[in-house]
């Protein structure tokens, strides 16, 4: 499982860059074509300047524009090209990083079959506890640059467009043009916030699990107009870093798996705080399924979000227990010993 897992994730990245390398050289071949763009804008505008009063202020002005044009290009397409190596280059060190991943988990494989099967399970969760903790920990990064780079550009963007909108005395066009731009980058930025929430919400570092779940299930709630309760059992407290990060994990793939499979009306999540434990209760009033049949066909069909789910929960030492029927909705049940 953990070798197909990386598989996956190998797959994904080779397309991640085969796309970076097609937009680097799309741009690559703008900018060769820039210069002499620039240039012959530039020839223009000079003749123009030499004897002004040989031409019309319309002919001025669609000549300064279009130099100003050509400049604006260049610059914006220089600042992608920047963009797209930085890009490139990050997408082949995560690449390479993957492989190599692929080539321990597969001399740990060969390793296991030589040794007894308590070392060989124990060795093959080692293993996989570590291809999971190196996923979190890239999550982290990337949403603590993108935290850090493009949401705070995109603010500045909108305010910079604000300052436009006071300066600038238009037509009403060109104003109605700077609304929908500002508009179009508040909507930009509030997804890219949305990223860095689904890839690795800050407060879960920062707050811990319940206000991250909190705020996590008002808004998918909001967001596919569905009722989803959220119940706190015991004193609310930091949990051991691994249990939050699992934990959140496995309700967000199980939310997710109502949203998409479970044609449900309502759903409910309970946190039970106690002392020695953590259980975790995951309900849904949807359709349901025969457990047992896709239990069954796991291994062919391969559902990801329930075999990331179980595993992610074994990695933790954790119980993870699903209960369902047709028609009746579905149940699951997490829990962790504390030691």
């Amino acid at each position: 499982m953990l070798l197909e897992a990386l598989e996956t994730r190998i797959a994904r990245h080779d397309e991640e860059v085969a796309l970076v390398e097609m937009q680097y050289r799309q741009i690559s071949k703008r900018l060769d074509g820039a210069d002499e763009r620039i240039a012959a804008a530039d020839e223009v505008r000079k003749k123009i300047l030499e004897d002004p009063g040989k031409h019309s202020a319309e002919e001025i002005e669609k000549a300064f524009a279009a130099y100003h044009k050509a400049v604006g290009d260049q610059s914006m397409a220089e600042q992608r090209f920047d963009e797209l190596a930085d890009k490139r280059a990050e997408a082949k060190e995560r690449l390479a990083i993957y492989r190599s991943y692929r080539e321990l988990a597969g001399e740990a494989a060969r390793e296991s079959r030589l040794r007894p099967a308590d070392e060989e399970a124990a060795t093959f969760r080692n293993a996989s506890r570590q291809v999971f903790q190196i996923i979190e920990e890239e999550r982290m990064r990337i949403a603590r640059d993108m935290h850090d780079g493009p949401a705070q550009s995109m603010s500045n963007l909108v305010l910079q467009a604000e300052i436009l909108e006071r300066l600038v005395h238009k037509p009403d066009a060109i104003l109605a043009e700077l609304q929908e731009f500002k508009n179009s980058v508040r909507s930009a930025l509030d997804e890219t916030r949305q990223l860095i929430f689904d890839l690795r919400p800050m407060t879960l570092d920062d707050l811990g699990l319940v206000p991250t779940l909190r705020k996590y299930i008002k808004e998918y709630s909001d967001k596919h107009d569905l009722n989803v309760r959220f119940n706190v059992v015991g004193e609310e407290r930091r949990l051991p870093g691994n249990i939050e990060g699992t934990l959140f994990r496995i309700i967000q793939e199980a939310l997710t798996n109502v949203q998409k499979h479970a044609r449900a009306a309502s759903a409910e999540v309970t946190l039970n705080l106690a002392k020695d434990r953590i259980l975790t209760i995951i309900r849904d009033d949807g359709q349901g399924f025969d457990v047992a049949k896709v239990e069954a066909s796991l291994a062919r069909n391969r559902n990801l979000g329930l075999i990331s789910m179980r595993e992610r929960c074994e990695l933790e030492r954790g119980m993870l227990e699903l209960k369902s029927h047709p028609g009746k909705g579905t149940e699951i049940r997490v829990e962790f010993k504390l030691d």
